[in-house]
């Protein structure tokens, strides 16, 4: 049955065209559309130069196999037989007769299908914008300002596949998974490759046991795979590429230059396999890419009970790897279970047989070239048995392989001695940072010392008080009972300190998500953002560190205690431990290597509430029994101190009630900055458009003092921004500023209207307070920066009044329609928070192909079923 590739092909040549446009100035009229803002031009040209690409492509390799059919080397001339070059000069005419003719016939084909073949001719320039999908980015543009999001997001997925460390794509699609309207299936491939798409969902239906789905797909991979190959390598028999010389230059008699030219050629395609077995945006091929197929194959009609078919295909994996031991037991044992007869009568796969033989006869002549004319070939396949390599060419590469090692031994030996310096040096520069003379300032009128080092007995010890207000605390206790998960950071478990106690978590990164999905109240969860950056810079200035502190940690806690668990209780709430090293407190040691988070320098504590009973904070020696300190928690509270064995602390048993409070944890090295507080930082730039940033800096100045959101917010070009067309640049400036500028402008505007029309209403009012005109200069100020426009109109306290009640209302109306974004993608995969924290404290599954063991009634070796589990550590907080 012909492939979907085949019956499009056909398709296409049935209506014969006579000629395609070139698909290189197409894509330059479309940047130049882009750079004029004409959206539809640019999708016109764009989607036509895609589509003419690929129609070269096709219809070249189409043209090159038929010919090659048409023209077959092995047809008898009259009069000679089978012309065979060198036996004479007759013979050698009728071969390069043949050689002619084929020529001629692919020549007059691709002229017929596209026209004269230079019209086709592209520079490298024009290629690497292709193989890099730069036109999905531009479409993704266009598609956007034309509200086709369904298509916007396609194109952008498509581009950011294969280029995935491009952030700003990153953000546009984040964007668009929030917009209302755009499903999860509208992120595509639009330049998916049939037979990959077929290996990966073949493969992770094999991960799910559902052997008998995969087996369709797995075969599909197969049958698409060899016609992708037969493409591929018919596109390599193009011209000649003379390697970064001037062709002028190049001087080879005749048969040096075919042999230049077909060594060229047989490299390609032997790169074939490389470029099939590569997903977009990976630098290397899957390993073991084809024969991978059959491994899979065999397991999966073995637990079909399809023994026959297993056996066909454990023998054609046995065709790359003869001496594997795992697949020899394997077909011996599904050759037991059929009968050996019928076994001896199967035969590998005729297909990949001769595909097998054709690549290793490439090989002997490629060796054959690289030992005799020096032309370089690097064997892309692990499966090429040794002896194809010339004895005299393996011991030269054993040789260099060997020198290589050795370089590479000693580069790593010196690294390694360099990584030991720069450590001692950071260490010192630690050390030197925690020599610090404690006192320093609060930074807030409110907060108070309440407790210092001396009082706490101890070193690098504070207790500071009115670091937030009640209101704030009941905010934040909210937020725990609503966003919190039971066991978070402790792989589930909900009781993973005392069996008295239940423990729930949330991180801020959660947090932020669930405020986003409208899980819980998005200002809680900012204000949960900035509390805690408040306490950092609270203990970064307490302290008095020259370097700054990064976030190693954040967790918002409570522990409640279980009613009819408490009679006879003796242990802790946390039992005692140090912060950056493993207490050993029999030894009286604390042994400052992993599992331990050696990285962290300092530690805080924010309580939220004081209505529990027992839930002391206590500060020991090391024996981890003498106390030396206890801290009682209230709303407010922060208890900081340095997370070294200087510290040792934990927390007495709760008995009635819950006790909440975040956690935070912190750094000196930057290198251990916590991962979900950027990503929490790079979701808030997405969610605050700078009406929000402006609201909620004012917000914040007058609760916490403090903004981190707004001092990450950092805005990008626009994609609208002029690039010469010789520059090829890509767009720049993600949809969401986009957005976010369209809808400041219109909310700027509507406000000018209404404030004329407040200004006709109250004509003859006065307003003599300074205070009022203060507030006028202000708000006057603030829309001069906006629209950058000069203005002296006054304003009065109702009128501010009714301005911030308006951006409060145009607020929560941007808030919904976030809220109402479309949250499949939630619901489908893990978010990056929930990996983050499974990374801490949680267990994950991984299917990777492997052994596995035997059981009764099965060969000593049982057939592969490539699975394997991996574990990750438990946080310790």
């Amino acid at each position: 049955m012909p492939s979907f590739a085949s019956i499009a092909l056909l398709t296409f040549l049935s209506l014969a065209h006579a000629t395609i446009e070139p698909y290189d100035l197409l894509f330059d009229s479309a940047v130049e559309a882009y750079y004029r803002g004409d959206w539809m031009a640019v999708i016109l040209n764009m989607e036509r130069a895609l589509r003419n690409e690929d129609t070269v492509r096709r219809v070249k390799a189409h043209c090159r196999l038929s010919c090659a059919n048409q023209t077959d080397f092995g047809d008898p001339v009259p009069g000679l037989g089978v012309p065979i070059p060198g036996s004479g000069s007759v013979e050698d005419l009728a071969f390069f007769r043949r050689v002619l003719k084929r020529a001629a016939c692919a020549s007059s084909c691709e002229t017929e299908k596209l026209g004269p073949q230079s019209l086709h001719s592209v520079s490298e320039e024009v290629e690497l914008e292709f193989k890099k999908r730069s036109p999905y980015n531009y479409l993704q543009v266009a598609y956007f300002k034309i509200n086709k999001l369904d298509k916007a997001a396609a194109a952008a997925h498509t581009f950011y596949l294969a280029n995935p460390d491009h952030m700003e794509m990153k953000q546009n699609l984040e964007y668009y998974r929030m917009m209302a309207g755009v499903q999860e299936t509208d992120f595509k491939d639009l330049e998916a490759k049939p037979h990959m798409v077929a290996f990966l969902q073949g493969k992770k239906l094999y991960s799910a046991d559902q052997f008998s789905s995969s087996v369709e797909h797995f075969e599909t991979a197969v049958e698409e795979y060899f016609t992708a190959d037969q493409e591929c390598r018919a596109l390599c028999e193009g011209g000649y590429d003379y390697d970064g010389y001037n062709y002028m230059d190049y001087s080879a008699d005749l048969f040096q230059a075919i042999t230049d030219h077909y060594m060229q050629v047989l490299n390609c395609k032997q790169n074939c396999a490389v470029e099939l077995a590569t997903l977009p945006g990976s630098d290397n091929p899957l390993e073991d890419f084809l024969p991978s197929h059959f491994n899979y194959l065999q397991f999966s009609y073995y637990n079909s009970e399809d023994y026959q078919k297993a056996i066909e295909c454990a023998k054609t994996y046995l065709l790359f790897h003869p001496e594997d031991e795992v697949m020899n037991q394997n077909l011996a044992y599904y050759s037991s279970m059929l009968g050996e007869d019928k076994a001896a009568a199967i035969s590998a796969r005729e297909t990949v047989h001769r595909h097998v033989r054709q690549s290793l006869l490439e090989k002997e002549l490629l060796y054959f070239g690289y030992e005799v004319f020096g032309i370089t070939f690097v064997d892309p396949d692990s499966w090429t048995p040794a002896e194809v390599m010339p004895l005299k060419l393996r011991e030269k590469q054993k040789a260099e392989r060997e020198t290589a090692a050795r370089i590479t031994e000693e580069i790593g030996n010196l690294m390694k001695e360099i990584e030991n310096l720069v450590e001692e040096k950071n260490k010192e520069s630690t050390d030197i940072a925690k020599m610090v003379r404690e006192g320093g300032s609060v930074l807030f009128d409110d907060i108070t010392v309440t407790m210092t080092s001396k009082n706490l007995n101890g070193s690098l010890r504070v207790v500071l008080d009115g670091v937030i207000t009640d209101d704030e605390c009941r905010e934040l206790h909210r937020l725990s009972n609503a966003a919190a998960l039971t066991g978070d950071g402790y792989r589930g478990k909900p009781s993973p300190h005392s069996p008295s106690e239940t423990f729930q978590g949330v991180t801020v990164l959660k947090a932020l998500k669930m405020g986003q999905e409208g899980k819980v109240s998005l200002k809680s969860a900012h204000l949960y953002f900035n509390l805690s950056e408040k306490v950092r810079k609270v203990m970064e200035s307490y302290f008095r560190l020259e370097t700054p502190l990064y976030f190693s940690y954040t967790h918002l806690v409570c522990r409640s205690a279980i009613e009819d668990k408490q009679e006879g209780r003796v242990d802790l709430s946390h039992p005692v431990h140090v912060d950056n090293c493993q207490l050993v407190s029999e030894l009286n040691e604390c042994i400052k290597e992993p599992p331990a988070y050696t990285y962290r320098d300092y530690s805080a504590i924010l309580y939220l509430n004081d209505d529990f009973e027992g839930g002391d904070f206590i500060f020991t020696e090391m024996d981890a029994k003498t106390v030396t300190a206890t801290v009682k928690p209230q709303c407010g509270r922060v208890v900081g101190f340095g997370a070294g064995k200087e510290n040792p602390h934990g927390v007495t048993a709760v008995t009635t009630g819950q006790r909440c409070a975040v956690a935070l944890w912190f750094t000196l090295d930057p290198r251990h900055n916590e991962k979900e507080r950027i990503q929490a930082e790079d979701l808030l730039k997405m969610l605050s458009s700078p009406v929000d940033a402006e609201f909620q800096g004012d917000a914040a100045d007058s609760s916490s003092g403090t903004d981190a959101a707004s001092e990450s917010v950092e805005r990008a070009k626009s994609p609208e921004q002029t690039v010469s067309k010789v520059d090829r640049q890509a767009p720049e400036g993600s949809v969401k500023e986009q957005d976010d500028r369209k809808q400041e402008q219109e909310g700027d505007k509507a406000e000018q209207e209404k404030a004329e029309e407040r200004k006709v209403k109250e004509g003859g009012k006065k307003t003599d307070k300074k205070t009022d005109k203060k507030a006028a200069g202000k708000a006057d100020k603030s829309a001069a920066q906006k629209t950058g426009k000069k203005t002296g109109k006054k304003t009065d306290k109702k009128t501010d009044k009714k301005t911030d009640k308006k951006t409060e209302k145009k607020m929560d109306k941007q808030a919904d329609k976030r809220d109402k974004a479309p949250s499949k993608k939630a619901g489908k995969k893990k978010s990056s928070a929930d990996s983050a924290s499974e990374a801490r404290g949680g267990d994950t599954e991984q299917s990777t192909p492997n052994a596995t063991e035997s059981t009764s009634g099965s060969p000593a070796v049982h057939p592969r079923d490539n699975k394997s589990d991996s574990q990750n550590g438990k946080d310790e907080l």
